[in-house]
């Protein structure tokens, strides 16, 4: 949706013609780029009246400007001894030359015996009619691809009567005052004058209607010139400052001279065979100078110059159609927005955010190389906008996303845990997937005898505290809060995030609690009258853990037969006299950090193997009593079947509860042996 919204913004702002003041130096950009590296065609040669020749003029010959026209005789005459096609002078001649009427005549003369003569018409306060000592130019074309000219400034008739052809040089900046299209045609009281280029490639073709409309443009020949929506060409200007192969007016016409003497020319005729010769001004005095995509101060004749380099090597730039713009702008707007959407971390979203708004520029550049004027700026805000509406959303959403996971997890994760998931949620798997995990259930021994004893409001309150304290210690080591279910507790480790040390976490959280409680047992026993002991079961093996009930109300909670045995080895403790039962698969996981014994292998209730477990008793380095052999002793002699010897070595740690339920239960068997015997104690009650 914020592609979608972002790439229709974008394109109304190009449809209204907002963005154009910002496309256009991206017009000048790719114009530069490629200019620099495109050569002109050797067919299109250009003679410049610069600074040079005016100061040539008048330090050799006295002639101050304007000069006398029979000058430009010479340069026609030198023109055809080299075999140029036509040649198109980009001057004036609207007033009879200050040196008189045979100035005028005498060139009117050079430039019939010269190549075709191709002269300008421009706008002006002139006639409003064609005048009759100049031949019409026989086009016909539709009128919509013709700017429309009410008045026009044209040569003097002697000058005309040595012309080929004319050619309108009407020229109109875009709206940043820079020349880069050109109209083909102007119309002036019924009658299309083509563009001053135009008309002198059309002098040397003989065929009829080498020049009509036709359905993508303006078919010229063989070869058809793309149009823009107002009937202009897009001109591509090559070569170094779009400048064709350039020629001092002054050698021209030195060399001219020297070749009526019989003397060597500084330049040689053959220079302009077949070639389209254009004469122009680039003297900053002269004042036609124009701003053009890939030169601020270019000479105006270059845009004719252009034109027929464009025609003559079929390189005009076609205007992307809108048909070709729009979906290319959605899409980029939407790809862009959804990929986004999608990169989760800085390191993702900072290169993708750079691609996609290098995108529409590639584009632009690509499009240029084979001929298209793409814009580059709306897709280029379609795109910013894109990544900008995506970015924002992205925070909200995430935002919401941690509100969410704050609020379901506060309960019974760590501050810590949950900022690790906050910034990765990836560890996180709503829903349910199975996982190894430690598994600790708590309960408090005697519970319901002193509950009895104590008002509502007081057992809230001792619960509360106790719980709170337990809890802490458990979120300190990175478990997860399962549930409370009275004083019971049940949490677990390596999930949601993943913890490599999972099992010696639980069991330092359970020595701990233990530890904690035999700290405050005489507070608590003043507000209970009872002393408050606490058994554990802790359990590691493969559950399903994840978020499971209804769809409006769930609990992040485990399933699976590990965490069956955890609660059992809880109640376990009762059996033994013990505090602490650590089932095999977590001692071997973390005995190296922690002292304990083994206590025996057990057959739970609802089960049918029998599981190793263990005792916790401290951490790995601090002093403990040494009984460890003789219990020892005595378990191996009770597994053995050896009772009354097993009995004998129990009996001998009077202190030890485990010893002396040892030291019972081996009466007992000794007094009624069993037909079959594995080793393996058996509880007959959860």
């Amino acid at each position: 949706m914020i592609g979608l919204v972002t790439g229709a913004t974008a394109l109304a702002a190009w449809h209204l013609g907002w963005l154009e003041s910002w496309e256009a130096p991206t017009w000048t950009w790719r114009a530069h780029f490629f200019a620099r590296r495109e050569i002109p065609s050797p067919q299109v040669k250009l003679i410049l009246l610069d600074q040079a020749s005016l100061d040539w003029a008048q330090r050799e010959n006295g002639w101050g400007w304007p000069w006398p026209r029979e000058v430009y005789g010479a340069v026609a005459a030198f023109c055809q001894r080299g075999g140029a096609r036509a040649l198109a002078l980009d001057l004036l001649f609207t007033e009879p030359s200050v040196y008189g009427v045979p100035d005028d005549e005498a060139m009117g003369e050079a430039l019939r015996g010269g190549p075709p003569a191709i002269l300008p018409v421009l706008p002006g306060g002139g006639q409003t009619t064609w005048p009759a000592y100049m031949a019409r130019p026989d086009v016909a074309i539709d009128m919509s691809l013709a700017i429309e000219s009410p008045h026009l400034l044209f040569p003097v008739a002697e000058i005309a009567a040595g012309a080929a052809a004319a050619g309108h040089a009407t020229g109109r900046p875009d709206a940043d005052g820079i020349f880069r299209r050109l109209a083909p045609f102007c119309r002036f009281g019924g009658v299309e004058i083509p563009a001053l280029g135009l008309a002198a490639w059309m002098a040397t073709f003989s065929e009829p209607n080498a020049v009509a409309a036709a359905p993508d443009g303006l078919r010229v020949g063989s070869k058809v010139v793309p149009l823009d929506r107002k009937g202009h060409a897009i001109l591509r200007f090559r070569g170094e400052n779009g400048l064709p192969e350039a020629i001092s007016a002054a050698a021209i016409v030195q060399s001219e001279l020297r070749l009526r003497e019989e003397e060597t020319p500084t330049l040689s005729p053959e220079t302009f065979k077949d070639c389209y010769v254009f004469m122009g001004c680039s003297a900053p005095s002269l004042l036609d100078l124009r701003p053009v995509p890939v030169n601020p101060k270019c000479p105006g004749v270059v845009l004719h110059t252009t034109f027929v380099d464009n025609l003559l090597t079929d390189s005009f730039i076609s205007e992307a159609n809108s048909a070709t713009v729009i979906p290319g702008v959605m899409a980029t707007a939407i790809l862009a927005s959804l990929c986004l959407t999608y990169a989760g971390r800085w390191w993702q979203a900072g290169p993708l955010t750079a691609a996609w708004l290098g995108l529409p520029m590639l584009i632009g550049f690509a499009a240029y190389d084979k001929g298209w004027w793409w814009p580059i700026v709306p897709q280029e805000t379609a795109v910013g906008l894109g990544l900008v509406g995506t970015l924002a959303m992205n925070y909200w959403a995430e935002g919401r996303q941690k509100a969410f996971l704050k609020q379901a997890f506060r309960h019974y994760l760590s501050g810590e845990v949950i900022e690790k998931i906050l910034r990765d949620p990836k560890h996180l798997q709503l829903g349910g997937e199975k996982r190894e995990l430690t598994i600790m259930f708590t309960d408090l021994a005697g519970f319901s005898t002193f509950s009895e004893k104590l008002g509502p409001v007081e057992l809230t309150a001792l619960l509360n505290d106790y719980l709170s304290e337990m809890t802490d210690i458990i979120l300190e080591e990175g478990g997860t809060l399962d549930k409370y279910e009275g004083d019971a507790i049940i949490a677990f480790w390596n999930a949601p995030l993943e913890q490599a040390d999972h099992a010696v976490r639980a069991c330092r959280a359970a020595l701990r609690c233990q530890r904690r409680l035999n700290e405050l047992r005489p507070a608590y026993q003043q507000r209970t009258g009872a002393a408050l002991h606490m058994r554990v079961g802790l359990n590691t093996g493969p559950v399903v853990v994840g978020n499971m009930g209804s769809r409006k109300r769930f609990n992040y909670t485990i399933l699976g037969d590990a965490a069956n045995l955890a609660a059992r080895l809880e109640g376990a403790n009762k059996a033994f006299g013990t505090e602490t039962m650590v089932a095999e698969s977590t001692w071997r996981l973390a005995s190296a950090e922690f002292q304990g014994r083994k206590l025996a292998d057990l057959r739970v209730v609802g089960r049918q193997s029998a599981v190793a477990v263990y005792e916790l008793v401290g951490l790995a380095g601090e002093a403990q009593p040494t009984t460890g052999e003789t219990f020892e002793s005595g378990l191996t002699h009770f597994r053995a079947g050896a009772f009354a010897e097993a009995a004998t070595a129990f009996k001998q740690l009077p202190d030890d509860p485990a010893a002396q339920q040892y030291a019972r239960r081996c009466a007992e068997l000794a007094t009624d042996p069993p037909a079959q015997w594995d080793g393996v104690w058996e509880l007959t009650q959860k």
